[in-house]
């Protein structure tokens, strides 16, 4: 007769890129239940607004994550914008939608990496990691920063990308393209990583949408939504683009569909760089806002919600951010039931978690 036990799983673990703690309730070998506990690494950053003003707080928005920093300026640069009745220019649009695909780019491959580096090819983990310091090279040139990057401000972009800079960007992506195709296949062909990750973590497209699963997450149970494409937020109503599934519903589908969005996410900036209009990158803004705005957009791990309240004074009243990893951890806990304790850090992995994001 098999009996149950209770291990804790995180917030230090090998496998682990983020502070995740779980506690696991066992029958042998096999995960019963998984109980998440959540804020260890809490932050207070949305409690800020009392100290620093509506401007400043783009700067705040960005240090949620790093990795997602992108993201979270332009998430509340757009609800305040809205806000303040804020028309950015045309330029602007389409430069934040590179920067923001751009970001996706170099997400995905962090997440790659890690991937590779829990099945223990190290080689595989260094190139994809390699490839992400490339995308890394090419935000210092536009932003002067690697991870923080203080250029979305309210309004617009803080400064310009030039068009010959946009080219040079166009041919290193093509380079970027090329090394994928050959990092890609150990993550599609290798008989190791198949067993690893097909079959395992099923999560049935009923599942994801009772649960508000989000981001490559839900796509890879085979719904099809993307804020990209139903919100057209930025310039991505100007660009075509279809929201990449898989109906495998397992961590196989999770691995395809982040791997497709790298090459779909170059595409985009290949049309932004043909179709973007010259003229101004910054609409100047006059007095403070008044008013509450909520806006969602697609972060590299799913839909993120900004919600701002502002009373008319330079302090606005509330900030309040909803991450996706957060809006995945329901889905994880379903899918790590029944799972064998092996495969604990893989499924882990195959949500992208980012605790700093979730937890702020």
């Amino acid at each position: 007769m098999s009996t149950r036990s209770v291990i804790p799983f995180g917030p230090q673990h090998p496998v682990l890129p983020e502070p995740i703690h779980l506690d696991l309730v066992l029958e042998d070998e096999k995960v019963v239940q998984a109980i998440p506990s959540i804020g260890f690494i809490h932050r207070g950053l949305e409690k800020l607004v009392d100290k620093k003003d509506f401007q400043e707080m783009v700067y705040v928005a960005e240090r949620i994550c790093g990795i997602c920093s992108m993201g979270h300026g332009l998430g509340y640069c757009d609800a305040v914008e809205h806000i303040m009745d804020v028309e950015i220019p045309d330029r602007a649009k389409y430069l934040r939608t590179i920067l923001s695909e751009l970001s996706r780019v170099h997400s995905h491959m962090l997440w790659l990496g890690l991937l590779a580096d829990a099945f223990g090819f190290e080689s595989l983990y260094m190139e994809c990691w390699r490839i992400r310091e490339e995308v890394l090279d090419m935000f210092e040139i536009a932003t002067g920063g690697r991870v923080i990057f203080s250029v979305m401000k309210i309004g617009g972009l803080r400064r310009d990308l030039p068009d010959d800079m946009l080219k040079d960007f166009r041919g290193r992506l093509d380079k970027i393209e090329e090394q994928l195709n050959e990092v890609s296949k150990p993550f599609f062909n290798d008989v190791a990583v198949k067993n690893r990750l097909v079959g395992v973590g099923i999560l049935t497209p009923e599942k994801a949408d009772l649960l508000g699963t989000a981001g490559p997450f839900l796509r890879a149970s085979g719904i099809a939504r993307d804020i990209r494409s139903t919100k057209g937020y930025c310039a991505y109503d100007q660009i075509e683009f279809e929201p990449i599934i898989s109906t495998q519903c397992d961590s196989y589908a999770r691995t395809e569909v982040r791997i497709k969005e790298i090459y779909q996410a170059i595409d985009i900036i290949r049309q932004c760089i043909d179709k973007i209009p010259q003229g101004a990158v910054e609409t100047p803004i006059k007095g403070f806002p008044n008013g509450e705005w909520m806006t969602r957009i697609e972060q590299p791990r799913g839909e993120a919600l900004y919600y701002v309240k502002a009373n008319g004074t330079k302090f606005i009243d509330r900030m309040r951010v909803r991450t996706p990893t957060f809006a995945n951890i329901p889905a994880l806990v379903e899918v790590m039931a029944g799972c064998e304790l092996a495969d604990v850090p893989i499924l882990v992995l195959t949500i992208d978690p980012c605790i700093s994001c979730t937890e702020r």
